[in-house]
């Protein structure tokens, strides 16, 4: 790792001159460009080196420049890098048999895509062919992707601009212990009127209309909102007592980020169609699918699927998922996250909370957990209101400010840190990250008031 900032600065100057960013307002950032990483490590062209609690946007799973996925990348691209997909090749045909072999249940077919929103696309396109309903029921506090249905399925503020979307999606509130909107006494009561909340949005919107419920199986950016006991089964049922189709968004939670292959093995509850992307191939290209129930892809058999993509199936893509899938298993990464969960990171970040007043809870499991940081524990008033922006945000801004500065790159959302890294981060530098928090924690410590 060395220095190079002549050449950070012409990346910088011409990623102002002509890259527009998602997300954002063009003339008020100012991306670090960014010249390596390494396992966990990433670095800019100044020679600052972060350790990496974001995982990117929770994708990199294998970390930075694994040399299985790069000699994978290498090994594909002189064979054959791309077909179409009315062709089939040998990447795609054993991507696609692996990542079935993994899911549970009869879920033997996967259509590829290029990432999560694609998927969650082609998800609510088949479940809505397959049952001759319309609508889909999502969480408020979800985010599904940005293309149209997606965004529209989409809970969270980011929906807003690009309403009126789709028609047909109908949203409902999730369990949330911490906030309920129940007014619950314990997780087992949230799980139970939650429950109960979707039985009488399914009787209100009509059950004979509704074709799926879309579901983060962990909630993501939206919480890391792990699912009390006995709901997702719950789900499961009523889905079932009222012909409606389950889809599971695991495109965050799945391949290995919770500690088992999918995050609902975590429950033992088999979906209709799970939504894949990031972690089944560490995004080193992209990649994303769908896997279908073998009653929806009989649906499909002499019945023409209308949706498809040029790059459906990659097999430089598809080549990249195979080696994942073989480095997960080959290393032992479910076992290591749920180890390192277990023996560092739950009893790390009691420690962290019993020092901290501004740390209303942590949850998580697996490499998949969230800091909850509020002003007053009692009132659990948020350290940053909902949907902050501008100064309202800076308490957060300054955190995670904080953290960069001592060498850790976090990842924030509205009144929450998160603790994403990638599979492949060690217990030890696991242990230097919560340090790091342990220590930016008291920048959240200045707003808190008793």
């Amino acid at each position: 790792m060395t220095s190079d900032a002549e050449r950070g600065a012409r990346v910088r100057d011409l990623d102002r001159a002509h890259v527009f960013h998602s997300w954002s307002a063009q003339a008020l950032i100012n991306p670090i460009p960014l010249a390596g990483g390494s396992g966990s490590h990433f670095w800019d062209f100044e020679g600052r080196s972060y350790l990496d609690f974001a995982s990117q946007l929770v994708n990199v799973n294998l970390g930075y420049q694994h040399p299985g996925m790069v000699a994978a990348i290498r090994e594909q691209a002189e064979k054959m890098i791309t077909i179409g997909p009315t062709f089939t090749g040998e990447a795609r045909t054993e991507a696609a048999r692996l990542i079935a072999e993994l899911a549970p249940g009869a879920l033997n077919k996967v259509f590829f895509t290029n990432g999560g929103a694609e998927a969650i696309e082609n998800a609510i396109r088949m479940a809505r062919l397959h049952t001759g309903r319309h609508k889909i029921l999502s969480a408020y506090r979800s985010y599904h992707g940005a293309t149209n249905g997606a965004i529209t399925a989409t809970g969270d503020p980011r929906r807003w601009a690009s309403e009126p979307g789709m028609p047909g999606v109908v949203h409902f509130w999730g369990p949330y212990p911490y906030r309920s909107a129940f007014h619950s006494d314990s997780p087992e009561q949230e799980g139970e009127r939650a429950l109960q909340h979707l039985r009488e949005v399914i009787m209100v919107e009509g059950a004979g209309t509704i074709a799926a419920v879309l579901l983060e199986t962990v909630v993501g950016t939206n919480g890391i909102l792990v699912p009390p006991e006995g709901y997702l089964a719950g789900v499961r049922q009523l889905c079932d007592d009222n012909g409606i189709l389950y889809i599971a968004d695991e495109v965050m939670a799945g391949f290995g980020r919770t500690g088992q292959w999918f995050a609902v093995d975590n429950w033992g509850v088999t979906p209709d169609l799970i939504a894949f992307a990031k972690g089944v191939n560490s995004g080193y290209v992209p990649l994303g699918g769908v896997l279908l129930s073998d009653a929806i892809a009989a649906t499909f058999a002499e019945r023409p699927y209308p949706g498809g993509l040029t790059y459906s199936g990659h097999e430089l893509a598809c080549a990249t998922a195979v080696a994942s899938i073989g480095i997960i298993k080959a290393e032992g990464l479910l076992e290591h996250v749920r180890t390192v969960a277990a023996e560092v990171i739950a009893p790390g970040l009691a420690a962290i909370a019993e020092r901290h007043p501004s740390v209303g809870e942590f949850r998580g499991l697996g490499y998949f957990w969230g800091l909850e940081l509020v002003r007053n524990r009692r009132t659990r008033e948020p350290l940053v209101p909902f949907n902050a922006t501008g100064s309202a945000a800076a308490p957060m801004l300054e955190f995670a400010a904080a953290c960069k500065d001592a060498g850790l790159w976090p990842m924030i959302h509205f009144n929450r840190t998160y603790l994403v890294p990638p599979l492949t981060t060690t217990a030890e530098e696991f242990r230097q990250g919560l340090e790091i928090i342990d220590q930016a924690l008291s920048v959240a410590d200045k707003y808190y008031q008793a």
